[in-house]
């Protein structure tokens, strides 16, 4: 198939607005219930308002820690062996709603078992099972719909795009909202556990519903004789994978350890927090503009490596230079750009793993390489909380005190901390990006090949509504 051929059939598949529009609310709400309680609100709710040791919160996480680190592939593994008429993803989406919400619900109630540390130990625990492994079902297959919907990367931008808008909603919301409704210790938790259950029902009927409005497109079955264990290994035999993998960590890293620098970066700095998340929101809205154009022309590899480049200069000035407001205010920029493209060309980027792995063993696996995604990338959240503690330490920084009293060298420990190791990664990303394979002309030919492969049961270059 030429070149030409090749883009043709790529650029005439599309998904309806509506599918679209219904998938991106069905994951906004998803997330905005994990937010809400993983986020720091169960930790709330149960040490500060009904008066649990810290040290029992703590074991709880720990002890969930290890269940987190595998419940991903092993769900991963189970959705990609289900058989549905509904398809393998959205029965966990449209059936595990119901129970998703009624947990989320039940959670900010005190479980009739007394007031002692052990039941609350217990109900803490028991509530962050359930509900992680019921959001692992839903939101790994709201995650992995889009490769499933569409195989051309420029019908799946369209997905992705859409999808940056609501991210934002589902990150901004939690932040808000929680403070203002939290119950104060003491006082009546009726009118926020009236708004949670609200929040709750909606998610509910958001997610419910959104299943009526997209289907699986492309979809194959894995042979019945992969054990998880053999579905694991060969993620990891996928070359592409593991280049991909190296940036999948690193985007998860310097999302952490960004966030985490914020909180210390505007007391001891004087660049104003509005320009900064002014320039920040800037350069989101460049990086999307810019990647979404020159996606179709540079290809995805070539936006990945340059992305990873302007990033990685603009950290590491921030990192040497970033008490000077000029210098941060264009870092911030920079960071934009590339929190756009951690948005956006990561999930094109993943796409193209799992249309690879189709290519060499004729199966969809989207499940496996999610899960095993999702077990690779969680550690970064613990790995970026523990860097940025043990630099800003090695510089002097002071726990005890507040950012003000801390001394200059503490203060540039903060920049080095929040910067320097993010420069690092994508500097090792940039080259690891050599060995990725899927660019070019045979690459745009074999997505044409699964294209063709997929549209068989349907018009050429449409996407089907329709059971």
């Amino acid at each position: 198939m030429s070149e030409n051929n090749a883009a043709t059939v790529l650029r005439e598949e599309k998904v309806p607005v509506g599918s679209k529009l219904w998938l991106c609310s069905a994951d906004c709400l998803c997330s905005c219930l994990n937010s809400l309680l993983t986020g720091g609100g169960l930790t709330y709710f149960f040490t500060s308002y009904l008066g649990m040791k810290e040290s029992y919160a703590s074991a709880v996480w720990i002890i969930f820690a290890i269940w987190n680190a595998f419940n991903d592939p092993l769900f991963g593994y189970i959705s990609d062996h289900t058989k549905s008429k509904l398809g393998r993803r959205i029965p966990y989406i449209r059936y595990g709603s119901l129970f998703y919400s009624l947990v989320f619900i039940v959670t900010w109630i005190k479980w009739p078992l007394g007031a002692s540390q052990g039941a609350l130990f217990f109900q803490m625990l028991a509530t962050l099972f359930l509900f992680d492994t019921l959001y692992t079902a839903i939101a790994t297959s709201l995650y992995v719909m889009p490769y499933t919907m569409a195989v051309s990367n420029k019908a799946r931008s369209s997905i992705f795009l859409m999808k940056i808008f609501f991210t934002l909603i589902s990150l901004g919301v939690p932040l808000v909202l929680f403070p203002i409704i939290k119950p104060a210790p003491g006082e009546s938790c009726l009118k926020f556990q009236v708004i949670m259950a609200a929040i709750g029902v909606l998610a509910f009927a958001v997610i419910f519903i959104s299943t009526f409005f997209y289907k699986e497109k492309v979809t194959t079955e894995p042979e019945s004789g992969d054990n998880i264990i053999k579905s694991v290994v060969s993620c990891f035999k996928n070359r592409s994978f593991v280049v991909f993998e190296v940036l999948s960590f690193t985007v998860i890293f310097i999302q952490t350890i960004l966030m985490q620098g914020v909180i210390y970066y505007f007391d001891a700095f004087t660049l104003p927090m509005y320009a900064a998340y002014g320039m920040l929101g800037a350069g989101a809205v460049f990086g999307v503009v810019l990647w979404a154009k020159k996606t179709n022309t540079w290809g995805v590899k070539k936006c990945v490596f340059i992305m990873c480049v302007v990033f990685a200069a603009g950290a590491a000035c921030m990192a040497v230079f970033g008490k000077n407001n000029i210098v941060a205010a264009v870092g911030f920029f920079i960071a934009g750009i590339g929190f756009a493209g951690g948005m956006y060309l990561v999930p094109l980027m993943n796409g193209d793993v799992i249309d690879y792995d189709e290519h060499l063993c004729g199966q969809r696996r989207e499940g496996m390489y999610a899960g095993v995604n999702s077990l690779i990338t969680k550690p970064a959240i613990s790995f970026a909380n523990s860097a940025f503690i043990m630099i800003v330490g090695k510089f002097g920084f002071d726990m005890s005190k507040s950012v003000a009293e801390q001394t200059d060298r503490a203060k540039q420990g903060i920049l080095v901390a929040w910067m320097a190791v993010p420069a690092v990664l994508l500097v090792i990303c940039a080259l690891s990006l050599k060995f990725y394979p899927l660019a070019g002309r045979k690459w745009d030919e074999i997505k044409a090949e699964l294209e063709k492969r997929h549209s068989g049961t349907e018009p050429e270059g449409e996407y089907n509504e329709e059971e």
